[in-house]
């Protein structure tokens, strides 16, 4: 990979892609566009459709900056951040983000979550859709009030001061990334997304939202289902029950 560097850090952004040939190439041009020089790392999950054969041809385009890890099958969201996060520490990463592939998050804003964590020295920037009210274009009602509600509920178990606690747009500085147990995780599918933020609140690491405009997806097809706000909202209750049970370290003074 490239060494791209700001202020010293490097930055590369993680994205999970599962039958997204209509998304792939723009998202990539999108991110490898922006004026912070991110990386591209793309998780594959052996798509039919083709998703890997564009990226790597966007492998050829620009030399060190794009890679893709190819599984096998659909092993979970979560196993693909992980597996991402894992290959960004072993390549000197100081800043790892993790986005969507459909354009649900906007690629420039990942320029303020980059500011937030390289620049202004927060550990965990969150692209946040309800930290000031409800920022989301184009979800039908009872999706909107189904995620807006859920992450109520998981801030209220949890006691996590935090709005969009099942957001997937985040930018970790790396020293989160290696202190926190990762082989640990638990969850697969969204709720991952809880178990992160989750776990590198009880570490005391600072994290900090950032308001964006979450849009749905123009092209391909969602992932999302029922229940997978059903793990998000019944997995809490045992997430919080076995913290109750651990001795966390604290990062908030390191």
């Amino acid at each position: 990979m490239s060494d791209n560097t700001d202020k010293g850090h490097r930055a590369v952004v993680i994205i999970p892609m599962y039958n997204e040939r209509e998304n792939a190439a723009a998202i990539i041009d999108a991110v490898l566009g922006l004026e912070v020089p991110f990386d591209v790392l793309v998780i594959d999950d052996n798509s039919p459709d083709g998703t890997a054969a564009i990226v790597k041809e966007k492998m050829a385009q620009n030399p060190g900056r794009v890679s893709i890890i190819e599984r096998q099958g659909k092993l979970g969201l979560g196993t693909a951040y992980i597996t991402g996060f894992k290959r960004a520490l072993e390549d000197g990463y100081d800043i790892i983000c993790e986005m969507d592939a459909d354009f649900s998050h906007n690629p420039a804003d990942l320029i303020k979550l980059y500011k937030v964590t390289a620049v202004d020295g927060a550990d965990v920037a969150i692209g946040s859709r309800y930290v000031t009210g409800v920022n989301v274009v184009n979800w039908p009602m009872g999706r909107v009030l189904m995620s807006y509600y859920a992450s109520k509920y998981v801030r209220v178990v949890t006691g996590m001061p935090i709005h969009d606690t099942t957001a997937g747009f985040v930018c970790y500085r790396r020293r989160v990334l290696e202190a926190l147990p990762l082989d640990d995780i638990k969850f697969k599918g969204y709720a991952f997304q809880i178990e992160m933020k989750f776990t590198a609140h009880k570490y005391g690491f600072k994290i900090v939202e950032v308001p964006i405009i979450f849009v749905n997806r123009v092209l391909g097809t969602s992932k999302m289902n029922s229940g997978i706000f059903g793990e998000a909202v019944f997995g809490v209750i045992r997430l919080k029950w076995n913290s109750l049970f651990k001795k966390f370290p604290d990062y908030s003074q390191k």
